[in-house]
């Protein structure tokens, strides 16, 4: 018998029901602490992509592959522009986190600022050494694609996110046949497999997303 004042939206809810709220609260919670992915790779993979694809263009008809310094800047804009999204990214999302997370977090940022900044050293001691310009070129964007390669599969171990594991595996793969084949071979092959890899991952983001979003809520979530 229903009571005068009362109705029915005013029972409690069922406890499958009562689960399922639970469980998409927790996952707003927990998506809207941590990085978008999907951003991340998009905004690495145009990078890289236009970066990489300038220095190939600018050495085209050159008899000596050395691109001229506008291609340099173009480049250095395009990963500036990343790195910086990235940070910004990173710190709007983790505001107000603290935890194990916000360490492990701090520790991994320091790790990827520690590991550039000793490539940096090392290339300075091949130039300091003698080296010529292409082997300083392959040895800079090896090494720095064998520090984003290597951070990116501990990171998917870690995290047990397989797909970021093998993403990191493509880039030390395509970081190898880059460095063989040399400039400015190299550029094309980095800007077409590597900013193409970074692209692909913001897709296999994206399905994973809405694969997890449509597990919590029973139900297939739209694009």
């Amino acid at each position: 018998m229903q009571h005068p004042g009362h109705d029915l939206d005013d029972a409690p809810p069922e406890p499958a029901a009562g689960l399922a709220i639970i469980a998409s609260q927790q996952e707003r919670v927990r998506t809207g602490a941590t990085v978008d992915g999907r951003l991340l790779f998009l905004a690495w993979g145009a990078a890289w992509l236009i970066g990489y694809g300038g220095l190939w263009l600018a050495t085209q008809g050159l008899d000596v592959y050395r691109p001229p310094i506008g291609a340099f800047v173009l480049f250095g804009v395009c990963i500036s522009g990343a790195v910086v999204f990235t940070i910004v990214h990173a710190l709007r999302r983790s505001a107000g986190v603290r935890g194990p997370s916000t360490t492990a977090g701090a520790m991994s940022g320091w790790a990827w600022c520690l590991g550039f900044v000793v490539q940096a050293a090392v290339i300075g001691g091949l130039v300091k050494a003698g080296a010529s310009h292409e082997v300083v070129g392959i040895a800079a964007n090896g090494m720095a694609c064998l520090i984003v390669g290597l951070m990116y599969m501990a990171a998917g171990a870690f995290d047990h996110q397989p797909w970021l594991f093998w993403l990191g595996v493509w880039v030390l793969v395509v970081a190898g046949a880059a460095s063989t084949v040399g400039i400015p071979l190299t550029y094309l092959v980095m800007a077409v497999a590597g900013g193409g890899g970074f692209l692909v991952g913001a897709g296999i983001e994206h399905l994973r997303l809405r694969a997890s979003k449509a597990q919590v809520g029973g139900t297939a979530v739209p694009a």
